[in-house]
């Protein structure tokens, strides 16, 4: 069993995992095939049986897993057991690859002096700073319409681009995340409910985009409240089926990936989540595995739930924001 910084994990039956006989089970074995691809030695043996395992029924996947690992409670260093999973989603937005008409928002890779300064410039200041916006000259990998949506795509750490080329040719590709400024992450729906302009169970995506629409003015105080700025590169989208890569290098699968905090779960664990969908009584309980982090995403009971892409998957995970129970899922004897 590890020994995380910021969690403490406690053995318990299988039993004591609500909802694990109704899980469609064996829909999360392409997540834990993905995750085998960057495992560590300590699944290395259980990596190996899975590839030669094709479950086939969800029953068949749990007997399997139930006979491999054992199940821990992950709780805080002071015992809390409840905590919270918001959702993630890969954003889809129109793009050109040229600065012209409504497309005037820029997104970059990464500047060149970005390892040589240590906080980088803020996010005004790469607006406002003549040798700050020097330093993006040239970096610009497309502009899209709307900066709430380069937002969106700044927080969500990746996405993809319906981008008009030059020639008139239209074509996706994947935005990856390629670094920051190493400046610290702020929410702008935080800010609007300080300024008094939203209510706290009101600031979701919507109603942030709403209030921008009504407040154009103001549309850059929003954004600057958020010193943090990621970077991208352009990849290839050769299979819109396969979802982009976490922090532990592999695709992600839509409702089986989570985000976690590498110092309370490692990545490659297999997790059992209690929570319940937005907005909804429905349980949500299932199989997932730790394949991805984000800056907001600390602390022992602490997911972020990949929904995958597409307008149902926007709508979720803006509106998630559910309490959390969770269990480790480990290898025996390691």
């Amino acid at each position: 069993m590890p020994q995380p910084v910021r969690s403490r994990w406690i053995a318990v039956d299988w039993a004591q995992l609500p909802g694990w006989h109704d899980d469609r089970t064996a829909d999360a074995w392409a997540a834990l095939l993905r995750g085998c691809d960057r495992a560590d030695a300590t699944w290395r043996t259980l990596c190996a049986e899975a590839r030669l395992t094709e479950p086939p029924d969800d029953r068949a996947a749990r007997e399997w897993l139930m006979q491999r690992l054992q199940p821990y409670r992950i709780e805080a260093p002071d015992g809390g057991a409840t905590g919270l999973i918001t959702g993630y989603y890969e954003p889809l937005v129109d793009a050109s690859r040229t600065k012209r008409g409504a497309y005037q928002t820029a997104l970059h890779a990464p500047p060149a002096d970005l390892g040589q300064r240590k906080p980088y410039w803020t996010r005004q200041q790469l607006d406002t700073v003549p040798a700050a916006m020097a330093a993006l000259r040239g970096r610009e990998l497309a502009y899209v319409a709307d900066p709430l949506d380069a937002l969106v795509l700044q927080i969500q750490g990746s996405g993809r681009l319906k981008i008009t080329e030059p020639d008139g040719r239209v074509r996706t590709v994947r935005l990856a995340y390629a670094g920051t400024n190493d400046q610290p992450y702020a929410s702008v729906g935080r800010w609007l409910i300080d300024q008094g302009q939203l209510k706290p169970d009101g600031a979701n995506w919507p109603a942030i985009k709403d209030w921008a629409r009504r407040y154009p003015q103001r549309v850059n105080e929003l954004l600057w409240s958020n010193p943090r700025v990621v970077f991208f590169r352009e990849e290839p989208l050769p299979d819109p089926g396969v979802g982009p890569r976490g922090a532990m290098g592999v695709a992600l699968t839509p409702g089986r990936s989570v985000a976690v905090d590498p110092l309370s779960v490692p990545y490659g664990t297999l997790l059992w989540i209690d929570a319940t969908e937005p907005f909804s009584s429905r349980p949500l309980q299932r199989l997932v595995a730790a394949q991805d982090t984000g800056s907001a995403i600390t602390g022992a009971v602490r997911a972020d739930y990949f929904w995958g892409w597409g307008a149902e998957a926007e709508a979720q995970a803006g509106r998630m924001k559910q309490p959390l129970r969770w269990w480790a899922l480990w290898p025996k004897g390691r």
